[in-house]
């Protein structure tokens, strides 16, 4: 399925701040480590994390500096705090992926098509590019114009979304299943999912809500939407594991299955993880009702995170 035009939109210009940001960085941070965190940063991707958040904070209302964004409008001004925290994110994500493909956690080579960050500098390079981005993500957020109050809210959202109740614990809760040393049933798949991809997935939804001042009504959608397709995201990617090719996937086809992986589709097999993906679809398009017509690009993120081929 191609990426809605909205989407590309917003990889545009969170691209384009990237960049920006850090050619800002050149005069403060060492050339090699920002070259490494250059390299993996603006290395692509469908950008996926500000894309959620910027259009949770649209349909919940959030204005621009020309009034308030619909659906119907393909470009507007992005308030610097939601462009603050979109770059946050995906300095998060992207420290993430870094650490991922690391020899002692999935020892990749290739990275949306490219040699993965150790490879391309060294291990150690590697490690410390991560570490910057990671902390890059909270000097932003903590430098935008939001309200104290605010910048305290997201912060601390993210250290539970990105840490040990979050992402860094579902990736142990993935190596212990690896080991052998957890029993893969679906249970056990959906608590390692819910920590490794759902949780920040959920807070760029709801970080997205609370930076558009949405009521409890619209805070609740866009929550219940972050966690339906957190799922859907990772049912999507242990399909594509099996079915795509490398070329595809810009990353190694079938390394889940070699490295006996808990995922969606070792624990329910390949049919039943595609009904799993549609009943997941359906519970993320429900959650949009409340928010009418302006969550209709969300529902549009939905359909593509499922039928996506990379």
């Amino acid at each position: 399925m191609l990426a809605p035009a909205f989407l590309a939109a917003h990889a545009a210009r969170v691209e384009a701040a990237l960049a920006a940001m850090l050619d800002a960085k050149a005069s403060v941070v060492t050339a090699r480590l920002l070259a490494s965190m250059r390299y993996s940063l603006l290395a692509g991707g469908k950008r996926i994390r500000p894309a959620l958040l910027l259009e949770c904070y649209t349909a919940c209302g959030g204005q621009s500096a020309s009034g308030k964004h619909t659906p119907a409008m393909q470009t507007f001004v992005i308030p610097t705090p939601v462009m603050q925290a979109a770059l946050a994110i995906e300095c998060i994500h992207t420290y993430s992926l870094i650490h991922d493909d690391l020899p002692c956690m999935d020892n990749d080579d290739l990275r949306r098509g490219n040699p993965t960050c150790h490879k391309q500098f060294d291990e150690a390079t590697a490690v410390l590019a991560a570490d910057a981005l990671q902390t890059l993500s909270f000097e932003l957020l903590s430098e935008s114009n939001a309200g104290a109050e605010l910048r305290c809210t997201l912060i601390h959202k993210l250290a539970l979304a990105a840490g040990g109740q979050g992402m860094v614990g579902g990736q142990v809760l993935d190596m212990q299943a690896e080991s052998g040393s957890e029993n893969m049933d679906m249970l056990t798949v959906e608590r390692i999912h819910l920590h490794k991809t759902g949780a920040l997935l959920r807070w760029c939804c709801e970080a997205g809500a609370l930076l558009a001042n949405a009521d409890a009504e619209q805070f609740e959608a866009c929550s219940r939407y972050g966690k339906a397709v957190g799922l859907l995201f990772q049912i999507a990617d242990d399909i594509l594991d099996v079915t795509a090719s490398s070329s595809e996937l810009g990353k190694s086809a079938g390394k889940d299955a070699e490295q006996n992986k808990a995922t969606y589709v070792s624990v329910l097999g390949l049919q039943r993880a595609r009904e799993l993906a549609t009943d997941m679809q359906e519970l993320a398009v429900a959650a949009c009702q409340p928010l009418g017509r302006d969550g209709d690009h969300l529902q549009s993120l939905v359909h593509y995170i499922q039928e996506r081929s990379w």
